[in-house]
């Protein structure tokens, strides 16, 4: 059918952008990502983990990732974080071990993500604690339960206070990023 209108439920009547409209529904429909790129989602408790995504960003970028967008999890809006969650390819989790688990903006984002059916993605893990790692235990086990969910064996422990001596280990985890592009 050729399609002339749409009216949804919520929100404007739609007359001149059809088109594009269709095929944006067409990818969110389909659970694909609509950008070639990583989004790094942060959840730093005193700025350390943060440092290291800052670093991450950078790091990628110059490796000629097509796209990087990175959050504060403990301060940005939740619900553009799951935008850019399922807008990229690939996801970066960045955060903080926390009371054996992992720090609760990061847990909070991660259901955000289960609730709305987060699939078809890459996805690569950063934690930062001092003597007892257990946020990429946590997130991996979310993660388990959504679909079709590739995450990269290589992951990175930083051990409290992000240094130069965990920049190499961020270099090896964003080449098997880039991998993918």
């Amino acid at each position: 059918l050729e399609i002339k209108t749409i009216c949804p439920l919520h929100g404007p009547v739609l007359t001149d952008t059809i088109p594009e409209v269709l095929s944006l529904y067409n990818t969110w429909s389909a659970y694909e990502p609509e950008n070639q790129g990583v989004f790094i989602a942060c959840a730093s408790i005193h700025g350390n983990t943060w440092q290291a995504a800052e670093k991450m960003k950078e790091i990628l970028e110059e490796k000629g990732c097509p796209r990087v967008a990175i959050a504060d999890l403990t301060r940005d809006d939740i619900a553009e974080c799951v935008e850019d969650g399922f807008r990229h390819s690939v996801l970066l989790c960045m955060a903080s071990s926390y009371d054996a688990g992992v720090f609760t903006p990061m847990d909070d984002y991660l259901n955000h993500l289960e609730h709305k059916a987060f699939q078809n993605r890459t996805v690569a893990l950063v934690e930062n604690a001092s003597w007892s790692p257990s946020a990429i235990r946590a997130m991996k086990a979310h993660f388990e339960k959504m679909a079709n969910i590739n995450i990269i064996d290589k992951t990175v422990t930083i051990k409290t206070r992000f240094t130069d001596a965990y920049a190499a280990e961020l270099e090896e985890l964003a080449d098997e990023i880039m991998k993918l592009f």
